[in-house]
């Protein structure tokens, strides 16, 4: 997204939400930070009433929290946060798995392919950045291949709370490379068309990366961790 973005539809705020939380996701704001409404403004070209009620409408999902006399900062990612909701986004993905499996054409594969492949590159290349992005948006194409709007809709307004800490977190090279292999067997059962072998792998993983966050990442609900 380009800092000169200027939105110039007339619901201003929606689209607002849209845009802060994409900022979000894509790590431009991470857990912790306080939001300059000053910047945002400049940057979308927007008077600070329609970001204070999409700013709102975030708090609200829990996205960011909105504190008295100090503004808004984004939410910190917790213990309780983790253990709520990777179970639900895992059995998300598994059910999103199934139907991709029973709805997928060679167009939607070789769409996939080239995403995992070009995944694989940044591996090689220990790019972890351009790795993370590439592996979210397979995620984000079998939702879409799947074709169930309710079920994306539901996995998205999770995936936006635990911010891009699932596809960022710290990782080892073994991690790394385990994360890779589990992608290797996604592609594998995709093509396959196999919908239960695929769930199964698709759960494993999402809890893998749930155990990795955890260990290297995550906050007590209680306490405020040092910057």
């Amino acid at each position: 997204m380009s800092d000169s973005t200027v939105i110039r539809r007339r619901s201003l705020h929606d689209e607002l939400v849209v845009l802060v939380r994409d900022m979000i996701l894509d790590g431009e704001l991470v857990p912790g930070q306080k939001i300059s409404e000053q910047a945002l403004c400049a940057r979308f070209g927007v008077s600070r009433t329609p970001l204070r009620e999409a700013l709102k409408v975030l708090a609200a999902e829990g996205v960011i929290e909105l504190l008295p006399n100090r503004g808004a900062t984004v939410a910190r990612i917790t213990s309780e946060a983790i253990e709520e909701l990777f179970p639900i986004m895992a059995a998300l993905e598994a059910l999103a798995g199934e139907q991709a499996c029973r709805r997928i054409d060679e167009a939607g594969m070789a769409r996939i392919r080239a995403l995992h492949e070009e995944m694989m590159a940044c591996y090689r290349r220990g790019e972890k950045a351009g790795y993370a992005n590439l592996n979210r948006a397979i995620h984000e194409a079998l939702f879409e291949i799947a074709g169930n709007a309710t079920l994306t809709q539901i996995y998205n307004s999770l995936m936006v709370r635990i911010h891009s800490i699932r596809f960022f977190a710290k990782r080892s090279a073994a991690r790394w490379r385990a994360s890779v292999e589990d992608h290797e067997r996604i592609l594998e059962a995709l093509e396959a068309r196999d919908g239960p072998r695929l769930a199964a792998i698709l759960k494993d993983h999402l809890l893998g990366q749930a155990a990795d966050v955890a260990r290297d990442t995550l906050e007590p609900a209680d306490e405020m961790a040092a910057e």
